[in-house]
């Protein structure tokens, strides 16, 4: 993974500030805490109009080589997902190298139980809730996504029904760029650090969305591990957009941009059929025959 993201964040002051967003959407909190240190703070959008029914719920995390951003910057992105008819919610949280891995996972977790526990106040609906996000955001999504260690609550943990990623690394052992050494170089067990290594049969779907032109986060990322959640049984979205960059994959979200590829039309398919309510199947009486 290269290091130079001294642009991208300079576009993002211009998005967050020039871009117009979905009006039909409000951010209805602002820096609410979810635990007790500055950074673990966040904000939430939901649409103007929801006739009082509970909504599904994303957890979006920014991305940022871990070590850059703000929930500030993202209004955009929370204005393109919310206007689907979903409750955004967009934590900060800690980064390198105030933090060393994996406590920017656990801040993310603690924001995810914070919406377990808060979000019906806000119109959420805390039973379905989806994990997103870009780039180093889409890594500690899918690593909450699969990896139980993080969650640690098998009750929040069935709550997930799904996970998209933009742009993510999932499968970038051995580490061998600047960025991924000075984030994951220090870890105990650096194999476990990679969420494609904890796929298994109890996975969440996933959309994986990637620029084919993504020379920071190569798109073999996406396509290793949707292959690896489909051998195991798992529901996998995969889109790699030929003409897009690494960032090509968020930008694509705002209102000026979505003409780049129709990554919005991708999440709004993938979130349809993953909070579509679930009709519990009705227990056989005691001593039924299954028909053949």
């Amino acid at each position: 993974m290269d290091n130079s993201r001294g642009p991208i964040i300079t576009f993002f002051d211009f998005i967050s500030a020039a871009v117009p967003k979905d009006r039909s959407v409000e951010r209805v909190a602002s820096g609410l805490a979810y635990g007790s240190i500055e950074r673990q703070k966040l904000d939430i959008y939901r649409p103007r109009h929801t006739g009082g029914t509970p909504l599904p719920v994303i957890v979006f995390f920014y991305g940022g080589a871990w070590s850059d951003g703000t929930r500030r910057h993202y209004g955009f992105a929370a204005h393109a997902l919310a206007s689907l008819g979903y409750v955004v919610v967009v934590p900060d949280y800690r980064l390198v190298p105030n933090v060393e891995y994996p406590e920017f996972l656990r801040d993310c977790a603690s924001a995810v139980h914070w919406v377990s526990r808060e979000i019906a106040a806000h119109g959420g609906d805390p039973r379905r809730l989806v994990l997103a996000g870009h780039s180093a955001g889409a890594f500690n999504a899918a690593s909450l996504a699969l990896d139980p260690r993080w969650l640690a609550d098998a009750a929040v943990q069935k709550c997930i029904v799904g996970a998209i990623g933009l742009s993510g690394p999932y499968d970038f052992f051995p580490f061998d760029g600047p960025i991924s050494i000075r984030v994951f170089g220090q870890a105990e067990d650096p194999e476990s650090t990679q969420p494609i290594n904890h796929v298994d049969v109890q996975s969440p779907p996933m959309l994986l969305v990637s620029g084919g032109r993504d020379e920071l986060v190569l798109p073999k990322n996406s396509l290793n591990l949707g292959a690896k959640l489909t051998a195991a049984g798992v529901s996998a979205r995969v889109r790699i957009y030929p003409r897009l960059r690494h960032a090509g994959t968020l930008f694509a979200l705002s209102l000026p941009l979505r003409w780049l590829a129709p990554v919005r039309q991708d999440c709004s398919d993938f979130l349809a059929e993953v909070t579509a309510p679930r009709i519990a199947a009705r227990p056989e009486p005691a001593g039924a025959v299954a028909p053949r």
